[in-house]
C-alpha cells in the first residue's frame, strides 16, 4: 500500500508557522514594521532597539560577565534578564530569520527556579548563574527538536533512532551548562548539510547579515553570528569542522573560540556524516567578548567532561598558562620590557586567493597596533594551505554524500541550490585512498609544525601566535564564497584559534588596488566579485591561531591584541591608507 507522504513544502512551512507562534503576541511586529526592517541595510543597534523598551536595551547591551556579576550581587534577577533576551530574541528572529527552535517559556521557568535558589541560599548555583545562552541547532535540549536544518526531523531529533528518546535525550554540553546555571532559550539557524559557509535551509530559508543585509552571516554557525549581532544573545554554542565558528563570528562582529577537538564533549550533539572521524568536528563558543568566552570556556571544563565523554583528554582550564602569557603586556596590550616581546606571524595571504581590502587593511590594523607596543611581527609562509582544504574538504566528503541524502529523504526534499553540483549522491571513497588522504594530512600536520618550529632559528624565539583572515573577504555576497582554505586547514592541523573584530568595510578606505594581478581563476573570480559599495560596513575580524591544546594562551593573547587594538585610534591608520 502506498503511504501518501506530506509535501516538504507544507511541513516546513507549517514549521516557520510554529516557530513564530511561540512568540508572545505583545513580541510580534507588525506587517508594515517587517517591511520596514526588509529595506534596511543594517539591522543593528538603533533599528532592532526601537521595538525595546529602554531596560530591555540596557540589560540586551550587556556582556555576559557583568551579566552574571550583576545576577551574583542581587543587582538583576535571573528572570529579568531572560525576559529580555527573549524579547530581543524574538524581534531578531522576525527581522533576520535566525532561529530553528524557541522555547522562551522553558528558559523562564528555569529561570523562576533560578530566582527561587539565590533567594533561599544567598548563593548562586554556579558561574553561569542565570546567563542565558543559546544554542545552535545540533544541540539537543529536552522537549525540544533538532531538525539541524532537515525538514525530515521536523518533530524529532536528528540522529536519534530509539523512539522513546526523542524529546528526551540532552547533550552532554547542554548538561554541562545547566549544571553551572546557565539558561538555555533557543536555537539558532544553519545551513543544511552544515557544510557550507553561508546559512539557508528549506525551512527557514535564508540568515542575512543584520550588519548589511546585501551580505551573508556566513555559516554554519550563521544563526549564531547574527542573533548575537543583534544582541539576542551574549554568548552560545556552535560547531567548527570547516570554519563554523569562526567564519559567522568574523562576518557578524562577535567573538569565537574553535578549541582543539578533544577539549570538549561532543556526546549525544547531532552532526553530519558523523562517522568520519578523521577530522572530527569541534564545539566551540561565540560571544560578544572575550570574556565570556573565557568564563564559559573555563566554567565548562571545571565539570570535567572528559568523565562522560570519553573522546575528551583530562585537561582541566590552565590558569598557570593563561596568566602566563597574559603577563607578557600590560592593560594596554603593550609589551613588558622585563619580559619577552610577543612575536606574531602574520598571514598576509595563502597564495591561492588574496583578501580584498577591508581585509588586508584589518591585518595592517593589528600588525601596526603590535608594533606599536613593541611586539614583534613577521609574514607567515607556512606550506600551501590549499593542500590541507584539498586534504580535509575529500575527507569530509568521503561517503559520497550519503548521509545528507538519508536526510533529504526521510521528507523528499531537494538540496537547495547553492548546493547542487557539490553533494550529489555517488560511490563512496574506496578505503585505500581513505588511507592515503589521512597519511597525507599527517604529512602535512608535520610539516606545518616543522615551520612553525622554524621561526626561533633567526632569534631564538619561537612565533607565540599567527594571525590570519578568517575568508578573502569581509562577509560576502550570497553565493559568491569561493575559498574556505582559511580556516578548513586549521581544522586540519586541529589547532585552537580565537577570532575578534578588528574594523568594518569602508568603501571611503577600502578602494580596490587596480594593479592587483589575480594568481588564478578563483582568485580572479574572488577579486572581481569586491565592490567597495556593496560591502560598506560589514564586519572585518581576523583569527588567532595557536597550536593544539592552547586554548589557555590564545585567549590570553587575544585580550593582549584587543586592547593593543583599543589603544591604536582609527585615524591613525586613514593617515596610513
Amino acid at each position: 500500500m502506498k503511504i501518501n507522504r506530506i509535501p516538504w513544502e507544507v511541513k516546513a512551512a507549517a514549521k516557520r508557522a510554529a516557530t513564530l507562534a511561540k512568540i508572545k503576541p505583545s513580541w510580534r511586529l507588525k506587517p508594515e514594521d517587517l517591511e520596514h526592517a526588509s529595506r534596511q541595510r543594517n539591522i543593528t543597534g538603533q533599528f532592532i532597539e526601537r521595538f525595546l523598551n529602554a531596560e530591555d536595551i540596557l540589560v540586551t547591551g550587556m556582556d555576559s560577565v557583568p551579566i552574571v556579576n550583576a545576577i551574583k550581587d542581587g543587582k538583576l534577577s535571573a528572570t529579568k534578564v531572560t525576559a529580555a533576551f527573549c524579547k530581543r530574541a524574538a524581534i531578531a528572529h522576525q527581522i533576520n530569520n535566525c532561529l530553528h527552535e524557541i522555547f522562551f517559556d522553558q528558559a523562564l521557568d528555569r529561570a523562576k527556579y533560578l530566582d527561587e535558589y539565590f533567594a533561599k541560599h544567598r548563593m548562586p548555583i554556579g558561574p553561569l548563574h542565570g546567563l542565558p545562552i543559546s544554542l545552535k541547532d545540533q544541540f539537543h535540549v529536552k522537549g525540544v527538536d533538532t531538525s539541524m536544518g532537515y525538514i525530515g526531523w521536523i518533530g524529532s531529533n536528528l540522529g536519534v533512532a530509539d523512539p522513546s528518546q526523542i524529546h528526551q535525550i540532552e547533550s552532554q554540553i547542554v548538561t554541562e551548562l545547566q549544571s553551572l546555571g546557565a539558561v538555555p532559550f533557543c536555537k539558532t539557524s544553519l545551513p543544511q548539510t552544515l557544510l557550507f559557509g553561508e546559512t539557508k535551509n528549506n525551512i527557514i530559508g535564508e540568515t542575512l547579515n543584520p550588519h548589511n543585509q546585501n551580505l551573508s552571516c556566513g555559516g554554519s554557525s550563521g544563526g549564531e553570528g547574527s542573533l548575537q549581532a543583534l544582541r539576542g544573545s551574549s554568548v552560545g554554542v556552535g560547531s567548527d569542522i570547516g570554519g563554523s565558528v569562526r567564519i559567522p563570528a568574523s562576518f557578524c562582529g562577535i567573538c569565537s573560540i574553535k578549541p582543539t577537538t578533544e577539549r570538549l564533549a561532543y556526546r549525544d550533539v547531532a552532526n553530519t556524516n558523523p562517522g568520519q572521524t578523521a577530522y572530527r568536528s569541534t564545539i566551540g563558543f561565540m560571544a560578544t567578548s572575550i570574556d565570556a568566552l573565557l568564563l564559559v570556556f573555563k566554567s565548562v571544563l571545571s565539570t570535567k567532561p572528559w568523565v562522560r565523554d570519553p573522546n575528551v583528554v583530562p585537561l582541566p582550564f590552565r590558569q598557570d598558562m593563561y596568566d602566563s602569557f597574559l603577563a607578557r603586556a600590560d592593560g594596554e596590550g603593550k609589551a613588558k620590557p622585563s619580559v619577552l616581546p610577543l612575536k606574531i606571524g602574520v598571514l598576509w595571504t595563502d597564495g591561492t586567493v588574496g583578501p580584498h581590502p577591508p581585509v588586508l587593511r584589518g591585518l595592517r590594523m593589528v600588525a601596526d597596533a603590535l608594533r606599536s607596543c613593541g611586539h614583534k611581527i613577521i609574514s607567515w609562509e607556512p606550506p600551501p594551505q590549499h593542500i590541507a582544504k584539498q586534504i580535509h574538504v575529500s575527507l569530509l566528503k568521503a561517503d559520497g554524500a550519503r548521509d545528507i541524502h538519508n536526510q533529504l529523504e526521510a521528507s523528499g526534499e531537494p538540496l537547495i541550490s547553492d548546493l547542487e553540483g557539490k553533494n550529489e549522491l555517488r560511490p563512496p571513497m574506496d578505503l585505500l585512498d581513505y588511507q592515503d588522504l589521512t597519511l597525507r594530512g599527517l604529512a602535512y600536520e608535520r610539516e606545518y609544525s616543522d615551520y612553525w618550529n622554524s621561526t626561533a632559528d633567526d632569534d631564538g624565539q619561537i612565533v607565540d601566535a599567527v594571525i590570519m583572515p578568517t575568508a578573502p573577504h569581509a562577509a560576502v555576497v550570497p553565493g559568491q564564497f569561493y575559498h574556505t582554505a582559511y580556516t578548513e586547514a586549521i581544522n586540519l592541523l586541529n589547532y585552537a584559534a580565537v577570532v575578534i573584530p578588528v574594523t568594518k568595510a569602508d568603501q571611503n578606505l577600502d578602494e580596490p588596488d587596480d594593479s592587483y594581478a589575480p594568481l588564478n581563476a578563483k582568485d580572479r573570480m574572488n577579486w572581481e566579485s569586491y565592490n567597495p559599495s556593496i560591502y560598506d560596513g560589514a564586519p572585518v575580524g581576523v583569527q588567532i591561531v595557536a597550536r593544539k591544546f592552547e586554548e589557555e594562551k590564545v585567549l590570553a593573547l587575544s585580550k593582549i591584541i584587543m586592547a593593543a587594538l583599543d589603544g591604536t585610534s582609527e585615524e591613525q591608520h586613514k593617515s596610513q591608507v
